[in-house]
């Protein structure tokens, strides 16, 4: 059988206290670890943050594309 073993690293950081509280309610409730809560955390906000370049590209080719709409849109 292959398991597949992720490396990790340890950080260190300051939140406020009541999120660390509630982070940890959050894991206990779900019977996880802090580290694993953590790591879903990151890993949704990077999805939602994060723009893919090919988002970008098709922005930008509509941006040139309407170009003269834009100006008219600035004044």
């Amino acid at each position: 059988m292959f398991y597949w073993v992720m490396s990790t690293i340890k950080i260190s950081s300051k939140v406020e206290e009541s999120s660390w509280n509630n982070l940890r309610e959050l894991a206990k409730e779900s019977k996880q670890s802090i580290s694993g809560v953590l790591t879903e955390a990151i890993e949704d906000y990077l999805r939602r943050h994060r723009v893919r370049p090919e988002v970008l590209s098709h922005l930008e080719d509509s941006m040139k594309a309407h170009q003269s709409l834009g100006h008219k849109l600035a004044q």
